[in-house]
């Protein structure tokens, strides 16, 4: 999907959102819509995500906010495949990727490397040295 085509179908929702077509998703519109999809949600917690959402101060959810708010929930989809994706390379229990476990897991896709080469592939990402990958690490490395 291109950039064209998703921006379209941000203003399609956004657009089904905003009820009165004046631009902006009310609270009462933001709750409407939860409710018609079958989820719940009360006034004030509806009142709540609009004020978080809400850039520029006016109560209401501009169409910038809606898109920001869409992308940051891809992002954080991102990071928790992220963090599937770590667990399966971090096997010994430590918290972080080693040589050995990073090996490990390169065989077990096909990949023979040996331990070596398998910390000079660490070593690169390795900010802090201790010659093993943090999540945050291997996140810097996979993003």
């Amino acid at each position: 999907m291109d950039v064209m085509d998703k921006v379209s179908q941000y203003i399609r929702v956004f657009n089904h959102f905003d009820e009165n077509g004046d631009g902006k998703i009310s609270p009462s519109e933001l709750r409407e819509c939860v409710e018609a999809i079958g989820g719940k949600m009360s006034n004030e917690e509806a009142e709540v995500a609009v004020e978080l959402l809400d850039s520029d101060g006016d109560g209401l959810v501009g169409l910038d906010d809606f898109v920001r708010f869409v992308e940051g929930g891809k992002e954080e989809e991102k990071v928790n495949d992220l963090r599937e994706a770590f667990k399966m390379y971090e096997m010994e229990g430590f918290g972080c990727i080693t040589p050995k476990s990073l090996k490990r897991m390169l065989g077990r896709l096909g990949e023979c490397r040996s331990v070596d080469e398998c910390q000079a592939m660490i070593a690169k990402f390795d900010i802090d040295g201790d010659g093993m990958l943090s999540f945050d690490e291997f996140r810097a490395m996979m993003l």
